[in-house]
């Protein structure tokens, strides 16, 4: 059984690359910055990265009521304030975050936008809200010397999630700012509605949610739960961070990208997002940019 499904499975995702892949090529500063953002999410796993690519760690944050662990950096080169969410690595993120599914009403400190009909899945939704004082205080802290830096909210996996969350969350609370995402393996956030409030509030062209191949864990959580991804995705569909391997899809679930490969779960591919060969995500604190 298991043979029969293994093989099943490697048959859909040959057949998926095999076939003609219709798509834009990204031009070489975007693949620059999700090598950038992914850099920012792997550090985001360590206990502590000093200098995060060389920047100025503003906050080291672990909220150990939810488990949920962040970063902030400053990049005073780029003119940037960075929110790095840490993804799933302990149990406790895995058998109470990441499993506690249901789908509640969206709500977050400073959010006024019309969220009616907006759904998020409760682990996260609870996780961000856990650290979100936390964030705006610091973030407040640093607009106020820096009123002209953009934000950015990255993450990897959970990570993705939150960063989702942030993004919104930033965006709302700072609407005078440059708002964008950056997220790599991010599952499904919320429902249809979440979706569209992400859409909304952040705007289509600011969020980058990448996708590598066959890698499960962005179709993990089903539609048929209620679960929908936003728009921005990126799909990376043969292995390799190189611009010609990288799609840029269409609308909020590209049949034609992610969702064109059934979901494996955890796999290989969950470890890989635009490192420097092939170095696991979650192996260093990158202090290098």
């Amino acid at each position: 059984m298991l043979f029969t499904s293994t093989v099943t499975l490697l048959a859909a995702v040959l057949g998926a690359i095999g076939s003609p892949v219709e798509k834009r090529s990204v031009p070489q500063t975007l693949l620059d910055e999700f090598t950038r953002y992914a850099k920012y999410a792997s550090s985001a796993y360590q206990p502590l990265c000093p200098h995060p690519l060389g920047n100025t760690l503003v906050n080291q944050i672990n909220q150990q009521s939810t488990n949920t662990q962040l970063f902030i950096a400053r990049d005073d080169t780029r003119r940037e304030i960075v929110v790095s969410f840490r993804g799933s690595l302990q149990p406790a993120d895995f058998l109470l975050t990441d499993l506690d599914i249901i789908l509640i009403p969206f709500q977050t400190a400073g959010v006024t936008a019309d969220t009616t009909g907006a759904l998020a899945h409760q682990g996260w939704l609870n996780a961000y809200n856990s650290v979100a004082s936390q964030i705006l205080s610091t973030v407040t802290d640093q607009l106020a010397s820096h009123p002209s830096y953009t934000l950015v909210s990255t993450g990897h996996s959970l990570g993705g999630a939150l960063a989702s969350i942030g993004a919104v969350s930033l965006k709302q609370n700072f609407p005078s700012s440059f708002v964008r995402m950056f997220t790599y393996g991010q599952p499904r956030t919320g429902n249809q509605g979440y979706a569209d409030l992400v859409e909304q509030i952040v705007g289509v062209p600011n969020l980058y949610r990448s996708t590598l191949s066959f890698n499960g864990v962005p179709t993990l959580y089903p539609r048929f739960l209620g679960y929908h991804h936003h728009a921005g995705e990126f799909w990376n569909f043969v292995d390799g961070p190189t611009a010609a391997h990288i799609k840029v899809c269409s609308g909020q679930e590209d049949p034609t990208c992610s969702d064109s490969i059934p979901t494996g779960g955890i796999n290989l591919q969950h470890l890989f997002y635009f490192g420097e060969g092939k170095h696991h995500v979650i192996l260093r604190c990158q202090i290098n940019p």
